[in-house]
C-alpha cells in the first residue's frame, strides 16, 4: 500500500467522525485565546476548517494533526478531544 493512500485512509477515518469532535471548557477558552476567535461555538468553528477541501490530515501517535489556512489543530485519535490549536507563523 503506497503512502498516500494510508494518508488518505486515515484521513477519511477522521472525517468519518468529525461528529465526535468536541473539546474541555478549559481547551474552548484556550482555543479562543490562542486563535483570537470571538466565537462562542469553538467546536464548530474547527469542524468547519476541518470540512475545508485544503485542509491536511495527519495522524501521528496518538494525536491527529489538522493544518488549514494558517492554523493547526491537534486532536486526540481516541477521543476526537481538540487538544488544542495555534496559528502558525509565518516563515
Amino acid at each position: 500500500m503506497a503512502y498516500t493512500s494510508v494518508v488518505a485512509e486515515h484521513a477519511n477515518e477522521f472525517i468519518r467522525n468529525l461528529h465526535r469532535l468536541h473539546t474541555t471548557q478549559m481547551g474552548m477558552e484556550h482555543i479562543r485565546q490562542n486563535l483570537h476567535l470571538e466565537t462562542d461555538d469553538v467546536v464548530q468553528w474547527c469542524r468547519a476548517k476541518i470540512s475545508q477541501r485544503d485542509a491536511l490530515i495527519e495522524k501521528a501517535g496518538k494525536n491527529w494533526y489538522v493544518t488549514v489556512e494558517n492554523y493547526i489543530v491537534t486532536i486526540n485519535a481516541h477521543s476526537y478531544t481538540i487538544i488544542t490549536a495555534h496559528i502558525l507563523e509565518k516563515t
